[in-house]
């Protein structure tokens, strides 16, 4: 990474918060870090922002580039939801401006792009003299020169190493610990790493995880989870617990997950997700590729697109057909969508899930559409849905 990669927290701080389509929703506040540890600069872990008069946090992962205009975000929506310090993080602003390292202030910290997508690390620290005059003599430093201010102790870089587990290493992780430990490692983690994890526990650990945190806590994890994943956990809740939880989320995301829940657990529309991909027929084979290939999208979900005709949002208009990527990637870039689906057989919501498994097995499908009597498309399911249902239970610890 170049220095003229290198961007300074000062010039981010109070710049718009813009979305995917440059409209502006707040403006950032700070910086959030993770610590140093082994050896390892720190890592952006995202942003406070003030939006609507709230400050709110917004994930790393969100965030497209950073700009002279404003911050851009990979999408529209934001989590309102109040910004709570973690564990082990560190704001730029508020806890390293302006202290002292080396025997000189903190003027400002440098961060650099990775390769990776929606990842930054601390590269630099502008330091300068204390007094009057200090901010005209500043020098610029490898991070490594002022790394104990970002060393927030033991406890704390051990939180952050788990937190960069993968979500099945630390779902084991958490389901070992004692209580405490993990409520401090449960705390520490995003809601969205969180929402990773319970993906990755049996029902039951899930809702044991989830006793220990309170409702509005367990709304916004809810809320980031797969809605076929939520409406699977909310239903072996209680029922006074189930709508209680329902109402505290976003009625926006609650609403897919509602529809869900009207169906048998062990059927079809009980399996599938709401949210596959879908366009209209006049959409392009390029604008098709350009939707695959966006990073928060599930593997099993990106590999085809389920061809409507409006409206979009399930439950769309009448199914017309499906196209795979590899059929996309061998047709012309300014090719219609609609002329290069096949028609696709569907199940009804109410086919049980060995069924469904017996279907993709059969024709090797990656996903099957589900359809109401009309045709219209409610929503897919994919196979790794069907073999988290129909393999035998504790298999994910004899995996182990």
């Amino acid at each position: 990474m170049s220095v003229d990669q290198q961007v300074f927290a000062s010039r981010v701080t109070r710049l718009p918060l813009v979305d995917a389509d440059g409209a502006t929703l707040g403006r950032v506040e700070d910086l959030v870090l993770g610590p140093a540890h082994s050896g390892r600069p720190p890592r952006l872990l995202g942003l406070v922002a003030v939006v609507q008069r709230r400050k709110i946090f917004v994930g790393a992962g969100r965030i497209k580039n950073i700009e002279s205009g404003g911050v851009r975000l990979r999408g529209a929506a934001v989590d309102l939801g109040h910004f709570e310090r973690r564990p082990g993080e560190l704001l730029v602003e508020a806890d390293l401006i302006d202290r002292l390292a080396n025997g000189r202030t903190v003027m400002d910290v440098a961060l650099c792009s990775t390769s990776q997508p929606g990842t930054w690390e601390v590269t630099a620290v502008a330091l300068g003299n204390r007094g009057p005059l200090r901010r005209r003599t500043t020098d610029v430093v490898d991070w490594r020169q002022a790394a104990g201010l970002f060393d927030p102790g033991p406890a704390a870089v051990q939180v952050a190493l788990l937190r960069e587990m993968n979500a099945t290493d630390l779902a084991s992780a958490v389901k070992s610990h004692p209580p405490p430990r993990r409520r401090l490692l449960t705390e520490a983690m995003e809601d969205e790493q969180l929402a990773d994890v319970l993906e990755e526990l049996s029902e039951d650990d899930q809702i044991r995880l989830l006793a220990e945190m309170d409702l509005d806590r367990v709304a916004d994890i809810i809320e980031e989870m797969e809605p076929d994943d939520a409406a699977d956990l909310l239903a072996e809740m209680p029922g006074e617990q189930r709508l209680l939880l329902l109402e505290a989320m976003d009625p926006e995301e609650a609403a897919p997950i509602r529809r869900l829940l009207r169906y048998g657990a062990s059927t079809a529309g009980g399996l599938m997700t709401p949210e596959p991909l879908v366009l209209a027929p006049g959409a392009s084979v390029a604008e098709a590729l350009a939707r695959m290939r966006q990073p928060d999208l599930h593997p099993a979900v990106a590999g085809q697109v389920f061809v409507c005709e409006p409206p979009l949002q399930t439950p769309t208009g009448r199914l017309v057909g499906v196209v795979g990527v590899q059929r996309l990637l061998r047709e012309p870039p300014s090719m219609t969508v609609g002329g290069c689906a096949e028609e696709s057989g569907f199940v009804r919501p109410d086919l049980s899930e060995l069924q469904v498994a017996e279907m993709l097995a059969a024709y090797n499908l990656l996903a099957v559409a589900v359809c109401d009597e009309a045709g219209r498309l409610l929503g897919a399911v994919t196979v790794d849905d069907v073999l988290d249902r129909t393999l035998p239970v504790g298999w994910r610890k004899r995996r182990r």
